[in-house]
């Protein structure tokens, strides 16, 4: 019989990374310079291991390959095969990342035997002069793309956002991004670690080398179309508004106020519930309950067939299942 399952985070120092996700998760002694916290992954030498219950100290990978329907769901399965196919992540920009873009599925699958990359952003925090870049501003031909990195204008095609907290942005593999300087993030994305790199504002590395470009490699893995909006809209009005629904995840924002019990269920896929805010307690079809206080994390498997949200405070989450 499973429970709602906790993980030790996955720290990642990082030359452009800050201090807000100790803070933010309540981590002491606190570190600075921690670019990315890991939540969930199921990323080759980053496997996330358990932190609560009977299962603390397994690994995710361990539990999926012994109770994989139990915890993924047989749909899931049949789609992903037994690996966990989302990577949970916070970030924290305290420089500007460079400019990336991810291969679909049938790219990675070729060039790397994995999978595609397309994600999400929610906007937690952002100083007030924070941006990012998602998409083109303006027409770009693969051959332009090649001569304005020579040149140094890719920017210059770039959609520039200014972003505050709970500004959403959907990132389909091939959309050309970047998070600026000051933005601290919630990001949800297929399980890959394949990113090629286009862009770096010819900065260095430690040992005064230009960093690794990917030009080729994105080439032919950049979407040229101009969209008419890249920022999502959403009114956070409702208990539960919907954020994103793609093949690959289906993301909620639940606004949960102190005293009101939700009910959340899901047939046959996993369920996983970021905490940006509050404090509360989730309790499963079996009478299992857990703490999840900001900045955590759950697993819910898909055996659960339902879980009941108790918020000890006004509260603040993101849920997210594959349909």
């Amino acid at each position: 019989m499973f429970y709602p399952l906790k993980f030790e985070p996955i720290l990642k120092e990082i030359i452009w990374g800050g201090d807000e996700i100790c803070r933010f998760k309540n981590i002491n002694p606190q570190r600075n310079g921690i670019g990315e916290s890991w939540e969930i992954s199921h990323v080759k030498d980053n496997i996330s291991i358990i932190a609560n219950g009977d299962f603390k100290g397994k690994s995710l990978e361990n539990i999926i390959d012994i109770y994989g329907e139990k915890i993924l769901g047989k749909k899931v399965i049949e789609r992903f095969g037994l690996t966990f196919p989302l990577l949970i992540k916070f970030i924290d920009a305290r420089e500007a990342l460079s400019v990336q873009v991810h291969p679909d599925d049938v790219l990675a699958k070729k060039r790397h035997n994995s999978f595609g990359k397309t994600e999400m952003w929610y906007i937690i925090n952002a100083s007030p002069e924070a941006f990012l870049y998602s998409g083109f501003s303006r027409a770009i031909t693969p051959e332009q793309y090649v001569k304005s990195l020579e040149n140094d204008t890719f920017v210059d095609y770039l959609q520039k956002h200014e972003v505050s907290s709970g500004d959403v942005f959907y990132l389909p593999a091939g959309r050309v991004h970047a998070i600026g300087a000051g933005c601290f993030i919630a990001e949800i994305q297929q399980t890959s670690n394949i990113t090629y790199r286009i862009y770096d504002y010819n900065r260095r590395d430690a040992q005064g080398n230009p960093r690794e470009l990917h030009t080729e490699l994105a080439k032919d893995a950049i979407d040229y179309h101009i969209y008419n909006d890249y920022k999502l809209q959403y009114q956070p009005e409702k208990e539960v508004n919907t954020l994103v629904s793609c093949p690959y995840f289906t993301t909620n924002l639940i606004e949960a106020q102190k005293g009101n019990e939700i009910k959340r269920s899901h047939t046959d896929t996993f369920s996983v519930y970021i905490c940006l805010k509050g404090n509360l307690c989730l309790t499963d079809c079996n009478g299992f309950s857990i703490e999840l206080k900001q900045g955590e994390t759950a697993l819910i498997p898909a055996e659960n067939s339902f879980i009941i949200l108790h918020p000890a405070e006004d509260s603040q989450l993101l849920e997210c299942f594959i349909e």
